[in-house]
């Protein structure tokens, strides 16, 4: 019996010393997935592979990025089927916004990137003219929302001949029902139609065809964009930000935001180290405008080009967001 005994102690003992060993990769499946956000425009998907990038060959995570639009992904972040949003533009979602940050459930780490400008504008060329496209000025008094309605016939909706066109954003975004009720706000639901776009691909291509061609276009978009660094617009004047009107009609300019990073409570007891670089984490409106002027250098270039594309070109800025051991495993990984 002694012998067994000494048999399945030895047998013990090299059982717990195999636990011990950490194999090549173990790490990371044992560290779990960090959940993107993947929103649907040029910037947030970058700034998700720029921090995936860091989080996955600097802390050791496998990352993963969930398709969605705004209200999905952040009721998503609240329930915890997503762990990181990176790019929340928290006036256009207040009310959920309060209610995730409200429950606890939901943690704002700060500014991603500060003064975002979101409103409605028009090719500058419909006002001032292009000589150098052989295009006359055809709406030169048109400065604001309250000149459109003279104006109606000039963006003429060709499925509603009785009204013009006025470009909204895609369905599943907060600010498209803000644009909605402005239009009624402002009584241009009687000379405009409410032509909400399937996706930002056709919103930004309907403002890129007009463009090209010359034409009239009058609709919402925001900066920094990849569209608004190849296109010289002009916003619509508005009524300056009042919150009293903001939280009634909404007949007033939107107000300047800065685009925060949001997480969901449990995931930061669960990576504190991913949370700590996560607050670090913060770009400036130029750097965005860059990435902007990246992907229309490089036509068909994805978020990943782009991401690797900051990578390099700042470094200056992004190891200031962690740690000197972590900026190293990055920049081997970049290799």
């Amino acid at each position: 019996m002694k012998g067994k005994s000494r048999y399945l102690i030895r047998i013990v003992m090299l059982l717990v010393c195999m636990s011990l060993i950490v194999l090549p990769g173990a790490a990371s499946a044992a560290k779990g997935t960090v959940r993107f956000a993947d929103l649907s425009w040029d910037s947030a998907q970058v700034h998700n592979r720029i921090a995936g990038f860091i989080i996955k060959n600097g802390y050791g995570y496998d990352v993963e990025y969930l398709p969605g639009e705004t209200i999905p992904m952040v009721s998503g972040l609240i329930r915890g089927d997503v762990d990181v949003d990176m790019e929340s533009w928290t006036e256009n979602i207040q009310e959920i916004y309060d209610k995730g940050i409200k429950s606890g459930k939901m943690l704002d780490l700060g500014s991603n990137f500060p003064d975002s400008w979101q409103g409605w504008l028009v090719p500058t060329y419909m006002i001032k003219g292009d000589p150098k496209r052989g295009i006359k000025p055809i709406t030169p008094d048109l400065k604001s929302v309250s000149d459109l309605p003279k104006y109606w016939k000039v963006f003429q909706d060709p499925e509603v001949p009785t009204k013009g066109r006025f470009y909204n954003s895609i369905p599943g975004w907060k600010c498209t029902e803000i644009n909605s009720i402005k239009l009624k706000a402002y009584g241009l639901d009687k000379t405009f139609t409410d032509f909400i776009t399937g996706s930002d691909a056709a919103l930004s291509g309907s403002m890129m065809g007009a463009y090209k061609k010359g034409q009239p276009w009058v609709g919402y978009y925001w900066t920094p964009t990849r569209i608004l660094t190849q296109l010289d617009m002009t916003p619509l004047e508005e009524p300056p930000f009042d919150k009293k009107i903001w939280d009634t009609t909404k007949a007033c300019a939107y107000q300047s935001v800065q685009v925060n990073i949001l997480i969901n409570a449990d995931f930061a007891k669960q990576a504190p180290d991913v949370v700590s670089f996560l607050k670090q984490y913060e770009t400036t409106n130029n750097e965005n405008l860059e990435i902007g002027d990246f992907l229309k250098e490089n036509k068909d270039s994805k978020p990943q080009d782009a991401a690797m594309w900051f990578m390099k070109e700042k470094e200056a800025s992004w190891t200031k967001w962690v740690s000197a051991d972590v900026a190293k495993k990055v920049k081997a990984a970049m290799k």
